[in-house]
């Protein structure tokens, strides 16, 4: 009886460690340790990263360069006419607020040209509904759930902020106290 208690007790927290995982927004610093500048390849660390509605991205730089939002046609051709937004007091924070497909570029000189340009794709947040998934071959009264997206093989880098310590404290508390839980069955 006592083993039951403690068990339902550590669920109990475990549960809580992963809704608190779940609610914890994520600030991705553009770059990561490069920052905003020149020597960042972003089409490469833009695919390392997950960004979500509800995540934040933060942009650090020098007073040589910029952030300008832009639309996808000035993203392709680096133009910096009619800009969505844009920033020049490092750090700039933006909130992602929707899915979808944003473009920053730096409007200083070439600099854009030369690579300092980043696409962001934006998907649901983690506390939003589920979205449907319509099943393949006719309904089914026991859909199965979809496949787990996370790649054991090669984690992003890690990002500094309390957000996304904050999520792996509660990844690591939950699975810890999940484990514990079977240790003591």
């Amino acid at each position: 009886m006592v083993k039951v208690s403690i068990m339902r007790m550590l669920m109990g927290f475990a549960a809580t460690a992963m809704l608190l995982q779940l609610a914890a927004a994520v600030d991705h610093s553009v770059g990561s340790s490069g920052g905003w500048d020149l020597s960042v390849d972003y089409d490469s660390w833009a695919s390392s990263q997950t960004f979500s509605v509800g995540d934040n991205l933060v942009f650090s730089y020098d007073s040589s360069h910029d952030v300008l939002e832009v639309t996808k046609p000035n993203y392709d051709s680096c133009g910096t006419q009619s800009p969505i937004s844009t920033s020049v007091n490092s750090p700039t924070r933006i909130p992602l607020t929707a899915e979808g497909s944003r473009y920053f570029i730096c409007g200083r000189g070439s600099h854009c040209s030369q690579g300092m340009k980043v696409q962001i794709n934006v998907v649901a947040g983690a506390s939003g509904p589920p979205s449907p998934t319509p099943p393949t071959d006719g309904p089914s009264s026991n859909p199965s759930p979809p496949p787990p997206t996370t790649s054991i093989s090669s984690p992003p880098p890690p990002t500094p902020s309390s957000a996304i310590n904050l999520k792996t404290t509660g990844s690591k508390l939950a699975f810890g106290l999940l484990a514990l839980a079977q240790i003591l069955l």
